[in-house]
């Protein structure tokens, strides 16, 4: 899911900037090395004789068989290089693959659907061939980021016996965390890197594949942990698009994977938007630097090389929490250690939503009422900043959309002490429209003393899949429903004298698609018609942003 640009004859992707910074750094810095090791290519087949290219390379300075550490890549294979000249002198070899239908390999580009276990289980058999190699020793890894991360959970999901992962902002599903998420298509990410995989045949393949279900249920590894038998390294950043994604999955390896798996993984979540140490938007959070190859290294050698490098003392959990940058010593920014996700016992805690603007601790301080605004799918709300993979992301300064008249605001008063969320976040919202179907979006927003509005957390959910992603149930034009925003999770502390605020709207355009308010899936379907949306508010109408906070006495 990473911004590349393909090599005309080549059949081989390059990275075209921050979204693939691993690779990209391994590319630029490590390439012009030379650790010795020798390369092999192979044709390899596949269980319906499809011929998969592959190039291994080999360390020279190993005496018989070694680990391999095997990348399965949409983007072509010339990371190959630099991967190899990083492993080879740790004794590890390092085996890259064009997966079906890209680069060099036979076959059909189905994205994703032959690597995980389909009918045809390319990853499983890839590593069965790596297997039965007289250079193998029997140890296989993997590594990779984004897609590449995706490819290693889903061949670790399908049985394949690798002994040790590492992913990088990696989705662990599709519906819910790439496709659709609340039920709308994400737009912006998914059609831009369809458009730079030329395939756009399988892009309209998911895009009529709207709820979940048996279709999406083929692509979920979150739900298969007991047939994963790796160590794995799951590493994300709170603005990364697949940020919940990241830390679902770890939670269920981490806790119901197979042999090999359970208690041995790590979560490192950093302030990083797609991509190891990708920039975040108009904020720089102090200290937020991990030596991630240093890692890398110590996991790989005790996993794949069978040393003892220290890794079962480890935290299993490592995350940076921020904070506000405007003066030095504020709280947050800085790196912690737990053993688990969530890293200590949460409480839910209400801020409800006032017809005043306000957002407030007490429902009894709401004023009860309701706030009507027009949302005109001709003219969304742009998007400004958050998880997108394209365009720019990360927290960014909301006063440039958040004055339109379609956009309700809600601010506490200066906070008298600082507040810390850790953990997930979401917005209950009682509404109401003239049209059969909607969309209704949320912000969580840290409104600095200088008036600065930064976003921190955003996501949407479409009114007809409120109660069920599977079954749509259209609004009664008039009535009052249920919605409920997720907008996954954080770790941050708002300093003393900042707001926190939320933002509704019914847009957020181009990162997701808009709603045409007819009850169709898709503009352009029935057309498009404005919607008169309402936000009801008050002790019967308890809208109200969700937060978690340490339980009293638990220390972070």
């Amino acid at each position: 899911m990473d911004c590349f640009t393909r090599r005309p004859g080549k059949g081989t992707a390059l990275p075209t900037g921050a979204a693939f910074t691993a690779l990209t750094l391994l590319a630029t810095v490590l390439a012009a090395a030379d650790n010795g090791h020798s390369l092999e290519h192979h044709s390899v087949a596949m269980r319906d004789g499809v011929e998969l290219a592959t190039d291994v390379y080999l360390p020279e300075s190993t005496d018989g068989p070694v680990p391999i550490l095997l990348v399965r890549s949409v983007y072509g294979r010339a990371a190959g290089e630099a991967l190899a000249n990083r492993f080879a002198p740790m004794g590890i070899g390092v085996a890259i693959q064009d997966t079906r239908g890209r680069g060099d390999s036979g076959g059909e580009d189905r994205a994703f659907a032959d690597d995980g276990w389909g009918e045809r289980q390319d990853g499983v058999d890839t590593v069965a061939w790596l297997l039965d190699q007289e250079w193998c020793n029997g140890a296989v890894g993997s590594w990779g980021p984004s897609a590449l991360g995706y490819t290693q959970l889903l061949m670790a999901a399908a049985g394949a016996p690798v002994a040790a992962q590492s992913m990088h902002v990696a989705p662990p599903a599709l519906h819910g965390h790439l496709s659709y998420q609340g039920g709308v298509w994400r737009k912006e990410p998914v059609e831009a890197w369809f458009a730079m995989q030329n395939n756009l045949p399988v892009m309209e393949t998911w895009k009529a594949e709207t709820a979940c279900g048996p279709f999406w249920d083929a692509y979920n590894t979150i739900d298969r942990p007991g047939d994963v038998t790796a160590a794995g390294i799951h590493l994300g950043g709170w603005f990364d698009l697949f940020s919940q994604g990241t830390l679902d999955v770890f939670r269920a390896r981490q806790h119901e994977g197979g042999e090999g798996a359970r208690g041995q993984q790590f979560l490192i979540m950093g302030p990083w938007a797609h991509g190891f140490g990708a920039p975040t938007g108009e904020l720089a959070f102090p200290g937020g630097a991990f030596d991630l190859d240093a890692f890398e290294n110590r996991f790989f050698r005790e996993y794949l090389l069978g040393e003892d490098a220290g890794m079962d003392a480890e935290p299993r959990v490592r995350y940076y929490t921020m904070g506000s940058t405007l003066r030095d010593g504020a709280p947050g920014n800085a790196w912690r250690e737990a053993e688990s996700w969530p890293p200590f016992p949460l409480v839910d805690e209400a801020y409800y939503l006032g017809a005043d603007g306000g957002l407030w601790s007490s429902v009894d301080a709401a004023e009860n009422g309701a706030l009507t605004y027009t949302f005109d799918p001709e003219n969304p709300v742009p998007v400004h900043g958050g998880a997108n993979l394209t365009i720019p992301s990360g927290p960014k300064d909301q006063r440039e959309v958040s004055r339109r008249g379609d956009v309700l605001r809600f601010e506490t008063p200066p906070l008298d002490a600082p507040m810390e969320v850790t953990g997930p976040v979401a917005v209950r919202l009682f509404v109401s429209s003239d049209r059969p179907d909607t969309d209704f979006t949320a912000k969580l927003i840290d409104v600095y003393p200088d008036g600065r509005e930064m976003l921190l957390l955003d996501s949407i959910q479409r009114a007809k899949f409120r109660d069920h992603c599977e079954e749509p149930s259209l609004l009664t034009p008039g009535e009052t429903a249920e919605v409920l925003i997720d907008l996954w999770s954080i770790s941050y502390i708002f300093d003393e004298g900042h707001r926190i605020a939320v933002h509704v709207s019914s847009s957020n355009y181009p990162r997701f698609e808009v709603n045409p308010n007819t009850g169709a899936d898709f503009p352009g379907e029935n057309g498009m018609e404005p919607a008169e949306n309402t936000v009801h508010m008050g002790a019967d109408s308890p809208s109200a942003l969700i937060v978690s906070r340490p339980r009293e006495g638990a220390a972070p």
